[in-house]
C-alpha cells in the first residue's frame, strides 16, 4: 500500500482533545468522540497530527493505488469543527437537510459550533456515511 499523506500515528486521543483551545471547542470535540464513539463503536486512533479517526478500510483503485484511510472521524480546527464522512455527500442529501447549520466539501463537513446541529441527525449522518463506504471496502477497527 501506498500514497496517503495521512497516517495513523501512536499520539494520545485523550491528550490530543485535552489541549484543544479554547474551551468551547474542546468541549464540542470531546462530545464529538463521545457521539463517534458510540455510533461506530470502533476506539479512535490519530490520523496525522490533528485528525481523530474511527475505524479504517484499505482501497484499490482501478489505476491500481492502493492504501488505508480512517473511516470517518473529525478534526477540531480553529475555524471549524470538520467532520471526515467517507465517502462523501451526494447520496445524504435528505440528511443533511434536518442537520442544521453547516457546509460541505467533497467528504468534509463544516461546523461552526456542535449547538449548530442536531445530534441525532449527525449520528444519522455518521452512521450513513459508514453504510455507503462498507459497500464498496469493508470498513474495520485499526
Amino acid at each position: 500500500m501506498s500514497g496517503n499523506k495521512t497516517m495513523p500515528t501512536q499520539e494520545s486521543v485523550a491528550a490530543f482533545l485535552g489541549a484543544v483551545t479554547p474551551d468551547r471547542r474542546r468541549e464540542d470535540a470531546q462530545a464529538l468522540d463521545a457521539l463517534f464513539r458510540e455510533v461506530t463503536g470502533f476506539v479512535p486512533q490519530m490520523w496525522g497530527p490533528s485528525i481523530i479517526g474511527y475505524g479504517a478500510y484499505d482501497y484499490v483503485y482501478d489505476s491500481g493505488r492502493s492504501g488505508r484511510f480512517l473511516a470517518t472521524g473529525f478534526s477540531p480546527r480553529k475555524a471549524h469543527l470538520v467532520l471526515y464522512i467517507m465517502p462523501g455527500y451526494d447520496e445524504a442529501n435528505p440528511i443533511l437537510a434536518r442537520l442544521g447549520k453547516h457546509r460541505t466539501g467533497k467528504s468534509c463537513l463544516y461546523i461552526n459550533r456542535l449547538a449548530d446541529v442536531d445530534r441525532g441527525v449527525l449520528a444519522e449522518l455518521i452512521r450513513h456515511g459508514l453504510d455507503r463506504l462498507e459497500s464498496y471496502w469493508p470498513v474495520h477497527p485499526i
